[in-house]
């Protein structure tokens, strides 16, 4: 989900990212025991998070060129720059607000990582959850407006 979202120039594609967290998840050779879908879910998701988080941070080291300003040459063409928050937002910033938003409030975290990182739809978070659709939209739509408090601060 979020991948459809990354910018054009962007190296690492769904699959490649399904396959490093598939990785990350069994390539340690130990056996997992699934609790359930929530907990393979809830689990792929914040892999699937890492990973993202580690390319953005390569990207903007200085080595890679980070501390470069990208030009398009053409303009006229139109890209979708927002997502569920309703902005353009710079994954960097979004792991900080999501990590102190996670130590405040960790279960409405994990739907937010559900629903960002895994793409899970509002029924599919709650199931894996385990609390109702309503609660579930209730900690969604108070999500986005901490979060989106927080990358607005300035």
């Amino acid at each position: 989900s979020r991948m459809a979202r990354e910018q054009s120039g962007h190296t690492l594609t769904a699959t490649a990212l399904v396959h490093e967290a598939y990785q990350r998840l069994v390539g340690s050779g130990k056996t997992i025991k699934w609790d359930n879908q929530g907990h393979f879910f809830a689990a792929a998701a914040e892999a699937m998070r890492r990973i993202l988080i580690e390319v953005a941070r390569k990207k903007k080291a200085v080595r890679h060129g980070g501390d470069r300003q990208k030009l398009e040459l053409n303009t006229n063409i139109v890209t979708p720059e927002s997502d569920a928050f309703g902005m353009k937002l710079d994954m960097l910033d979004f792991e900080e607000a999501l990590t102190k938003y996670e130590q405040e409030y960790p279960k409405k975290a994990i739907l937010v990582k559900l629903r960002f990182f895994a793409g899970l739809s509002i029924l599919e978070a709650s199931q894996c959850l385990e609390v109702s659709e309503v609660t579930a939209k209730r900690y969604w739509a108070f999500s986005k407006a901490w979060l989106y408090e927080q990358l607005h601060q300035d």
